[in-house]
């Protein structure tokens, strides 16, 4: 499985996304992290604990060539705003792309300026195969009020493949990072609430 994470803006928990989905997919087989962001969030993040906190390999992208064939599983943590050739080749590249975005209305907006790109390559994929969607939108740092905002984003998509699982706004993602170790590792009251929203958008994926 190639999961591809793409995002619109900065702060829509991109990396906090392919680290999770690395984590969920480690406990199905050999899994690999590539870090193609040029600010090496996965990376930094990974190297803030003692090496060796992750469950899966984090490796540049230019390193990715001579990993990959030894993984069952990768990840890709891409750079974000992605123009519309480089969308059109991370799309194809991968099993699925994944596309992170915070339910306010600017980063919505900057989601659905893609969707119409995104239309017609679902259009060519499924004229090639009978596959089903390559692409996913996740609703991420979703606050528990207003419940409206989820509501009314989820409206604005309901044309586009969703998944049904939301990504909640909790603390404990932030400590994670800080700590250079998965939300599962973290003592939060909260940490096992975090982690079952990502193996609920794992579990998803694998479906």
């Amino acid at each position: 499985m190639l999961i591809t994470v793409a995002g619109f803006k900065g702060g829509i928990g991109k990396t906090t996304t392919a680290v999770h989905l690395a984590c969920y997919f480690s406990q199905l087989g050999k899994t690999l992290l590539v870090d193609g962001d040029p600010n090496r969030s996965a990376t930094g993040w990974s190297k803030r604990g003692d090496g060796d906190n992750f469950p899966f390999k984090v490796v540049d992208l230019m390193q990715a060539a001579l990993y990959s064939p030894k993984y069952e599983h990768i990840v890709i943590d891409t750079a974000a705003r992605p123009n519309e050739d480089e969308l059109q080749a991370l799309a194809d590249g991968c099993n699925l792309l994944v596309l992170p975005t915070t339910p306010d209305a600017l980063a919505i907006d900057a989601l659905l300026q893609t969707v119409d790109l995104l239309t017609e390559l679902e259009s060519d994929w499924r004229s090639q195969c009978a596959e089903r969607n390559r692409y996913r939108i996740l609703l991420t740092m979703v606050h528990p009020k207003p419940v409206k905002m989820a509501q009314q984003a989820r409206e604005a998509l309901a044309e586009v493949p969703l998944f049904d699982t939301e990504i909640r706004r909790l603390i404990a993602y932030e400590k994670a990072a800080l700590m250079g170790v998965p939300v599962y590792e973290v003592k939060d009251r909260m940490a096992k609430i975090a982690w079952s929203d990502y193996e609920q958008v794992g579990k998803e994926i694998m479906s």
